[in-house]
């Protein structure tokens, strides 16, 4: 069977899914829908068709991005239209299978929304969602609608296209279209993916190889982890691509080990582009050679930076080397090597299969199209979202995030990680590109969006992410290794009620010194933190050594509990929960707190906010 033929044959089979012959039951199994009981969602569906006999298809499909409502199923029955369900359980389960299934009612009050064309009152159309309304899905077109495992699904929606497409041009050619798309790479820096592919070929080198970073490495990043569980081939697709526009016959995928469906997921597919003869030799009937492998990182941070990435594929320990030579000159094993990220494989494939021009007609002059997102921290609607470049961070957090979850207040939003910064509500109307964010003292990294309340302290906040990246420093060069370990013990101590006059000062000197004398991306950019914290939350910073106080109550050495008399009606639950009995206190009578004792779990204080609320946070110097 050719290809065109394996086409059109995947193309029928998926159609036939969707055009109603039998009731098909999707359901979210990647990693957020798994966490949240998607399996056993699955085999309570798996019994109930087999109790009724019923005529059904379950398939466990990638995420469609809202993880907060995960596990997310969608029924597609005769005649109707595909319905989407939220938080679905075991016992929703039987009442979807016996009112909808062999019932006609679809049971609204589950739904999430419709999709297909015929309404049903009392739910709305699936992408009309406020979540999803301002979103446009290119990169994530196909997550939640295929099968990760069968290939015949990523090929029925244009699925191999691309790279039928480029292998009818020369590499020049091929460059020459993602020029003209405009695609930076979506790993962190932005830098032109076309021009780091022509720097490559540019060498004239008979040896090139492609390296496919997965290691993403970001507390709060998740977006290539959900396109690998998701719809891997779209991946593996753009690797071809790159591998022919470069003169590449051998390529790596650099993936943490943390991520272990992404890694099933991977090999399934590169098993089954070997059985179509898509991976090897004579791709496609072709003379293009190109096979993958994957290399299983074991979760350092720094190797996410290029040439460290490079030293643990060559079995070295994971450190960064000074550059230049670049990677596209002398990169893994001395030749000159292209190293890009998942999403901007993904973005490749997409350019090949729908066109440079349709790509860059989303997004802003100087950064082409759309971008994925990890949205979570204190907002509503957590999960993964697709935005165009040039969308508000506005925008992102209250249309799409739906603004900040149990009624608290907005204070700041961090966006690129550890490397990135944090930007307080005078910022919302920034756009999300790499020059803006860039000129805002931040990265874009590879894509979180963190969102912060004003229960959130940003001392601890910045204490937080130099940790990360104190832990993370390979050590190998002074600044980073010295720098970051004395700007956390400044901050640790800050939070502690230690600061001293003059901290914030040398907390901006000595970021000022890692920022230029650091080797790599990991150095360079670990102040980050710091600084738009201090630049934009100073009187934080003066509160906590000035005063002595955590204007969050968020720091504990800074702050005790205290039960309110007039709002205390001896419940006891608060003092059976203490697990250092700290509280005393008869039954209906006012409870006391001994501070003394008091480790500031918060069990007090959350067992009993909302019914309550006779617990409150003070500062310590109230109640010395």
């Amino acid at each position: 069977m050719n290809f065109q033929e394996l086409v059109y044959k995947s193309q029928k089979d998926y159609e036939s899914l969707f055009e109603g012959k039998k009731t098909i039951i999707l359901v979210g199994s990647a990693t957020c829908g798994k966490s949240a009981g998607a399996r056993d969602v699955h085999n309570a569906f798996s019994e109930e068709i087999e109790k009724h006999n019923l005529d059904a298809e379950i398939i466990d499909v990638g995420c469609i991005g809202l993880c907060y409502a995960e596990p997310i199923v969608t029924i597609i029955k005769k005649g109707k239209p595909s319905i989407f369900y939220g938080e679905v359980n075991l016992e929703m389960v039987q009442e979807l299978v016996e009112s909808y299934l062999i019932g006609d009612d679809p049971v609204p009050q589950y739904a999430l929304g419709t999709m297909g064309g015929i309404k049903i009152e009392g739910i709305p159309e699936f992408f009309d969602l406020p979540v999803l309304k301002p979103q446009i899905r290119k990169i994530m077109r196909n997550c939640g609608f295929i099968d990760p495992k069968n290939i015949n699904h990523y090929l029925a929606r244009g699925g191999y296209s691309g790279i039928q497409r480029a292998l009818k041009m020369e590499p020049s050619e091929v460059i020459a279209q993602m020029k003209n798309a405009g695609l930076r790479g979506r790993g962190g820096a932005g830098f032109p993916t076309w021009l780091k592919w022509q720097l490559c070929l540019d060498e004239g080198s008979d040896t090139t190889y492609l390296i496919c970073n997965a290691d993403e490495g970001d507390p709060g990043a998740f977006m290539n982890r959900r396109l690998l569980e998701s719809d891997p081939h779209s991946v593996l697709e753009g690797m071809l691509i790159a591998a022919h526009a470069i003169g590449a016959k051998e390529g790596y995928i650099y993936c943490r080990a943390e991520y272990p469906l992404a890694l099933e997921q991977l090999k399934h597919a590169m098993g089954q582009m070997r059985e179509h003869g898509f991976l090897g030799e004579n791709i496609f009937g072709s003379d293009f050679n190109f096979d993958i492998k994957i290399n299983e990182g074991a979760g350092a941070f720094v190797c996410g930076e290029e040439t460290a990435l490079i030293a643990s594929i060559e079995g070295k320990r994971g450190m960064p080397r000074t550059r230049p030579p670049f990677p596209t000159t002398s990169g893994l094993w001395g030749k000159p090597t292209v190293i890009n990220n998942v999403e901007t494989m993904a973005s490749a494939a997409l350019i090949f299969q729908q066109g440079d021009h349709s790509f860059a007609e989303h997004g802003t002059d100087s950064s082409k199209g759309t971008k994925t997102f990890s949205l979570g921290g204190d907002v509503k609607n957590t999960g993964l979202i697709e935005v165009p470049l040039g969308t508000t961070l506005r925008e992102v957090i209250f249309d799409i995030g739906g603004d900040v979850a149990l009624e608290k207040k907005f204070k700041a939003v961090q966006i690129g990680g550890p490397s990135g910064g944090c930007f307080p509500s005078s910022f919302l109307d920034t756009i999300i590109d790499y020059d803006s964010l860039g000129m805002a003292g931040a990265i874009m990294g590879s894509g979180g969006l963190v969102v912060m309340d004003h229960r959130n302290c940003m001392v601890e906040v910045a204490r937080y992410f130099l940790e990360f990246t104190q832990n993370e420093s390979c050590g190998k060069c002074v600044p980073c290794r010295l720098g970051t370990k004395q700007m956390l013990e400044i901050l640790t101590e800050i939070i502690e009620g230690k600061g001293r006059p003059g901290d914030v000062e040398l907390l901006m000197e000595l970021s000022k010194g890692i920022k230029s004398g650091s080797l790599c991306g990991l150095g360079q950019s670990a102040p980050n933190p710091v600084l738009t914290t201090i630049n934009f939350f100073r009187d934080e910073y003066d509160a906590h050594i000035n005063e002595k106080i955590c204007p969050a109550f968020h720091c504990k050495e800074l702050i005790n509990y205290r039960v309110i008399d007039e709002e205390c009606d001896g419940c006891m639950l608060c003092l059976k929960s203490c697990p250092v009995g700290a509280i005393t206190g008869e039954k209906k009578k006012t409870h006391f707190i001994d501070t003394n004792k008091c480790i500031k779990c918060g069990t007090c204080i959350e067992l009993c906010s909302g019914k309550y609320d006779a617990i409150e946070r003070i500062h310590a110097e109230e109640n010395s």
